[in-house]
């Protein structure tokens, strides 16, 4: 597995210029001014998207901003390391020791998450809140801190604890219908020095390395500040939108969107939160650019393309004159051929046609 490198040899970069590049966070971060610069160490060989995230977002933290990467497995040098991540058969968070392999490991994310952590699950489990409220520069007991550090484990953090310890995505034996791999993890993978690498030395792993930490930390920051910008304020949106359904339609059915934003990643969420029975079927919103009015089927899960209650069979494929005619509601452009979306010229023509949906 690791050639002729060994399994004992370790290898040491600073970090430091590295975490530079991530200026938000950085800048909120106070200086490490002890004199011997904390070292975290993660084992060498093959690396895997859950070490590599791990030992950025630990370094995000105040504790370890200013830390050296150690990558061995001789059991002598973990010993002395500050932190030791993904290696060591050790989960102790008292003495910084977040390894998963070990017999009868069995920890998860809790708040209703059931998958078994990797080293970036146990990590963003107990620094998760830090970063984030460093982000959003709020108190970590702040409710939005708190609503950020689920969101962004769910969609972000439990794919990569879930990859490493294998679990798979479904409950089914069928073989996939394609073959996908462009996940994080499979791009981390492929930064593993190839076979055909000339050089294999211990320093050239350590590059690829460095750029695997790069690219998962990368895309932990672009997660991290778009649930920040975009998907916290999309949620305020869609709760107050979900209370004013019923002045919408008294089905409770059909909800109008006061502006448009990413709504399908609140909707199931917070149905679910403040006990909508039934679920809805319809969203409405205006079209920023032609200032058409959209209807658009809920799906059934947030991960199915099946809609809950699609457009009528009869108005799928039809556009303008046709549709208006097909449905004798006036102003209609288009309904897809799936029925999952459709389009009128005004609010009370899409809402017209949500409304004949209900009852189709």
């Amino acid at each position: 597995m690791f050639g002729s490198r060994g399994l004992c040899c370790s290898r040491i970069w600073n970090h430091s210029l590295f975490l530079k590049r991530s200026e938000n966070f950085r800048a909120s971060f106070s200086t490490n001014s002890v004199a011997k610069q904390k070292r975290v160490g993660t084992h060498n060989g093959t690396f895997h998207c859950d070490e590599t995230l791990a030992c950025f977002i630990l370094c995000l933290s105040s504790r370890f901003s200013d830390a050296q990467i150690v990558r061995t497995r001789d059991h002598q040098i973990l010993e002395k390391v500050d932190a030791a991540l993904d290696v060591g058969g050790v989960y102790d968070p008292d003495s910084e020791r977040y390894d998963h392999h070990q017999k009868g490991f069995t920890e998860v994310f809790g708040h209703g998450f059931n998958t078994k952590l990797s080293s970036a699950g146990l990590v963003y489990k107990h620094y998760g809140l830090e970063v984030i409220a460093k982000e959003l520069q709020l108190d970590q007991k702040h409710p939005d801190v708190h609503r950020l550090f689920l969101a962004v484990y769910k969609n972000f953090i439990e794919a990569v604890d879930a990859i490493d310890n294998g679990i798979n995505q479904y409950d089914t034996d069928q073989p996939p219908k394609y073959v996908n791999n462009t996940s994080l993890a499979h791009r981390i993978g492929r930064l593993n020095l190839d076979w055909t690498e000339p050089d294999q030395s211990s320093s050239k792993e350590d590059e690829a390395f460095h750029r695997a930490m790069e690219l998962a930390g990368s895309e932990f920051l672009e997660c991290v500040r778009f649930h920040a910008k975009s998907w916290l304020p999309a949620r305020s949106i869609v709760m107050e939108c979900l209370a004013q359904r019923h002045d919408v339609d008294s089905s409770g059915e059909i909800m109008k969107l006061s502006k448009q934003c990413p709504w399908k990643l609140h909707i199931f969420e917070l149905e679910e939160e403040i006990k909508i029975d039934p679920p809805i079927k319809y969203v409405l919103y205006q079209d920023d650019r032609s200032e058409n009015w959209r209807i658009q089927a809920v799906s059934v899960s947030p991960d199915r393309f099946e809609s809950r209650k699609a457009l009528p069979f009869s108005w799928r494929g039809l556009e303008k004159e046709k549709l208006s005619e097909g449905s004798s509601i006036p102003g209609c452009v288009f309904v897809h051929m799936s029925g999952f979306i459709g389009a009128n010229r005004t609010y009370e023509g899409a809402l017209a046609m949500a409304r004949a949906s209900l009852n189709a």
